[in-house]
């Protein structure tokens, strides 16, 4: 097996002056050694993983890193830059810079030796013997821990400080990193165990996690065991990376005294902590400042303050406790959109293709568990369109049960999807389950504010959430607010079938203008929402205008960037122009999110020129009475559209549209870059392309 790191890794004088920059100079240096296939490609993606949160670290380092396709083999690259680059840590520019490459397939034994690394960051003699060291060759030895290059060897370190450097490179290549799980603190070994409270110590069990799970996840778990020696304090973590997870023996967590979370992705099976003094936080808090987050999980533990499990639900990221309620109503109902979708497109595909062979008359179809005949096109039309309309049935409770979910976490569910089919019963729809999912997560979120015996704790998520919520959701459902909302739901309905002209047009503009905005973003999933909820068995001609023009709309972004950079691709990157093949098949298939490269290089020019493009289409697609029962496939259910042709003139017109406009305003803006250096086109090349992320356009 090759060395992770060699001296042709190695960079000591490192002249980049951008994150961007750097990452490519060490990159190249991958290239050559043939670690890395694709710089551009891989670039991309480093560029991706930075984009969820900054690298930087406090104490002047950089660590960008990202598991990408384009690598060979786990290969880390080393830069040190004099002036310094910004990574984003609070304390300032970066002098350190680890450009960490690893495959996506990467086994857990390269992993964990790049979690001993990420550990090792967190001894500041190993980080003076990096800023002090001469020679290339000392530099990797001194990364890879090769006895002979201990900190003593560049910075004058003592011989116990360079033991202490290799023991934490153990530490993070042994049972903690390997396994998943963090070495409780020897509080007997402790400096700080001298303080330590007469009697048993305090017990913490900590989570800790990032995106890629390489680098973060293990300096927050020795920045975290570092502060509970010297607090005296016994703290167990549990690293969720890729090196491995294992969970925390149950008795270890059972016998703690309170939890700490460090994390940016979900905890997993975070339920095993419910009804514990808790603090969660993201994983720089972690890194930053452990030694606060113990004693703030004390002061709860002395508090008697407990969790209920109710904190960072799966929607919430953490450290987003600034939040305002409008961001989180927003994500809580993106939540339960994103989970209904699975059943729109396979129930409203199925239904689509019984009408098509079948004919309209096929709801009247007797029922296939009664009468089928093999033979039978109209049977089989039959069979298509029934189960079709059960995938169909379970839109409105899906929907509230999720958005009860992002709300409440898994608690939410059992009354979210009993508020949904309630809605369903009294024929309130779509805005009947948004309502029930909003009620019954405030219903199960309230509950678990309320301080219980311990004793009963175990019984609450089994038997009193799901029994009191239920009770109270039904109860406000049938005959608090949901006969309103039904009389709401059937008033838009009558308005639906009742557009005509320019009331039509007018409502194919806002529509159009919706799905352009955000490219699968919330005002996006809104509108799509929209009109989903009105297909079905019993969709009306306006409901089926609906979605035939949110479509139609959906698919001109991605379209119009395909064809503006095939018009005038001298106005676009190299990459960006790759994208816009991709984009051809992207727009066809009805997934907004095609556009989304060109939006992330571009917006002030990109989104209004699709929202142009896309409140022709949608205005036209009313105005020609185009109509679509499937509620997804782009061109591919072009026999299920109503006035196909004339529906394809839409889409056409809206791709030109905005295709003309981004090439008139990037045209426009031309004589300034050209102005402005040769250096902005290779900077502009590599912007990543961000990847669709589902194939869905909302």
């Amino acid at each position: 097996m090759s060395e992770m790191i060699t001296a042709d890794l190695v960079d000591l004088d490192l002249s980049a002056e951008t994150k961007e920059a750097a990452a490519r100079s060490l990159a190249e240096r991958m290239v050559a050694l043939g670690r890395v296939t694709d710089l551009d490609g891989f670039l991309a993606d480093v560029a991706a993983r930075e984009a969820q949160m900054p690298t930087g670290l406090d104490g002047g380092i950089g660590i960008p890193h990202c598991r990408s396709a384009h690598v060979t083999e786990p290969t880390l690259a080393f830069g040190r830059a004099a002036r310094g680059i910004d990574f984003g840590a609070a304390d300032g520019p970066a002098d350190l810079v680890f450009l960490i490459a690893a495959p996506a397939g990467a086994d857990s034994d390269h992993l964990t030796i790049l979690s001993s690394l990420a550990r090792q960051l967190m001894d500041t003699a190993f980080t003076g013997a990096l800023r002090a060291v001469d020679d290339r060759e000392r530099a990797a030895a001194l990364i890879r821990g090769d006895a002979q290059s201990g900190a003593e060897t560049e910075s004058g370190a003592d011989t116990e400080s360079g033991a202490d450097a290799e023991s934490g490179a153990e530490a993070g290549s042994g049972a903690g990193a390997e396994s998943g799980a963090g070495v409780p603190a020897d509080v007997s070994a402790s400096p700080g165990s001298e303080q330590a409270p007469a009697g048993a110590p305090f017990k913490i069990v900590a989570v800790t996690s990032c995106p890629t799970g390489i680098a973060h996840t293990y300096m927050a778990a020795e920045s975290l065991e570092n502060a509970g020696r010297e607090a005296g304090v016994e703290l167990v973590v549990e690293t969720q990376g890729s090196a491995g997870f294992t969970r925390l023996d149950p008795a270890t967590v059972a016998a703690a005294d309170a939890v700490i979370f460090a994390h940016d992705v979900p905890v997993r099976d975070k339920e095993r902590f419910a009804g514990k003094p808790t603090v969660d936080v993201g994983v720089k808090a972690g890194i930053n400042r452990p030694a606060e987050l113990i004693a703030e999980v004390r002061g709860k533990a002395e508090r008697g303050e407990v969790s209920s499990g109710a904190a960072a639900t799966p929607v919430e990221n953490a450290g987003d406790e600034g939040d305002g309620y409008g961001t989180k109503l927003r994500k809580w109902l993106m939540s339960g959109v994103s989970y209904m979708v699975p059943f729109v497109a396979a129930g409203g595909l199925l239904i689509a293709l019984g009408f098509a062979i079948g004919g309209y008359e096929i709801d009247q179809a007797k029922s296939v568990a009664e009468h089928f005949v093999w033979t039978e096109a109209a049977s089989w039309a039959a069979l298509l369109f029934q189960t079709g309309g059960l995938a169909f049935s379970f839109l409105v409770p899906v929907l509230a049960g999720y958005i009860a979910y992002g709300m409440a976490d898994r608690p939410g569910l059992v009354p979210g999807f009993v508020g949904g089919a309630v809605a369903v019963t009294i024929n309130a729809g779509f805005l009947g389950g948004l309502a029930a999912g909003l009620i019954a997560g405030a219903t199960v979120m309230a509950i678990q504010k309320v301080r219980i015996p311990a004793v009963l704790r175990g019984i609450m998520p089994v038997v009193v959430i799901p029994l009191i919520s239920s009770a109270v959701v039904g109860f406000l459902m049938f005959l608090v607010v949901g006969k309103p909302i039904a009389s709401l739901q059937s008033g838009l309905t009558d308005w639906l079938e009742s557009l005509t002209g320019a009331n039509a047009i007018i409502l194919g503009v806002i529509l159009g203008l919706m799905m352009c905005f955000d490219l699968g973003g919330p005002l996006n999933k809104v509108a799509y929402a929209f009109a989903v909820g009105g297909l079905g068995a019993n969709a009306t001609e306006g409901n089926l205008k609906v979605m035939a023009a949110v479509m139609a709309a959906g698919m001109v972004p991605p379209l119009a960037m395909a064809l503006a950079t095939t018009v005038r691709g001298k106005l676009f990157t190299k990459a960006e122009r790759e994208n816009g093949k991709a984009a051809w098949v992207l727009g066809a298939s009805f997934i907004t999110e095609g556009a989304i490269p060109f939006a992330a290089a571009d917006p002030l020019r990109v989104i209004p020129a699709s929202m142009a493009g896309g409140a022709v289409t949608g205005a036209l697609s009313m105005g020609f009475g185009a109509t679509l029962q499937a509620p997804h496939g782009g061109i591919f259910v072009v026999p299920l559209i109503g006035q196909p042709w004339l529906y394809l003139v839409a889409v056409l017109a809206g791709t030109c549209v905005s295709a003309g406009l981004v090439i008139l305003l990037k045209g426009m803006r031309k004589p300034v870059a050209a102005a402005a250096g040769a250096e902005a086109a290779p900077e502009a090349e590599t912007l990543p392309a961000e990847p669709v992320k589902e194939p869905v356009a909302v």
